[in-house]
């Protein structure tokens, strides 16, 4: 996957809509698919705890339905490009003990995955505004630097694949 520029704007404003629109739907849905259950097949009790449920069940995957039918739309672009980046460096994260100490001895592939994963970061956290952490990385990314020269390797983002991942 490659790291593209993301216009902030558009990215925020289509993903407010979608998370809008998923929170209402699942509130309509839910209410209605229950009420319409307790409807059909009122209980004497009183207790309607499983239609209310299975109703914020069924709406849940509708919603999971439509959200995976049009993730090719033009609309989603943004969203779920960041979504899939987000996945992306999940991945990275949960080896990076094992990239650090294996990049440390200079494998270009833990070299690499890091610079993805910082790059990926920064771009994150530049959509989402979250400049806390962006002195960390900053650590981070000179220290990866500091080995890249010491190991004369250019790491170049555009060469990282998720398959360099299984061996580690």
């Amino acid at each position: 996957m490659q790291l593209i520029k993301i216009n902030k704007t558009r990215y925020r404003k289509h993903l407010n809509i979608v998370i809008a629109g998923c929170a209402a739907g699942l509130i309509i849905g839910s209410l209605g698919i229950s009420q319409l259950l307790i409807a059909l097949f009122p209980d004497a009790s009183g207790s309607h705890f499983h239609w209310n449920l299975l109703g914020v069940l069924i709406s849940g995957v509708i919603i999971a339905w439509l959200l995976n039918r049009y993730r090719k739309h033009n609309f989603m672009i943004e969203v779920v490009y960041v979504w899939e980046l987000k996945q992306a460096l999940n991945k990275i994260n949960r080896k990076m003990l094992k990239l650090k100490s294996t990049a440390a001895e200079g494998n270009i592939d833990a070299l690499l995955a890091m610079q993805y994963s910082y790059a990926g970061s920064r771009l994150l956290w530049e959509l989402d505004d979250n400049t806390i952490v962006m002195e960390e990385l900053a650590i981070a990314q000179a220290e990866l630097d500091k080995l890249a020269k010491q190991y004369q390797v250019n790491l170049d983002i555009s060469n990282y694949s998720d398959d360099i991942l299984k061996q580690f």
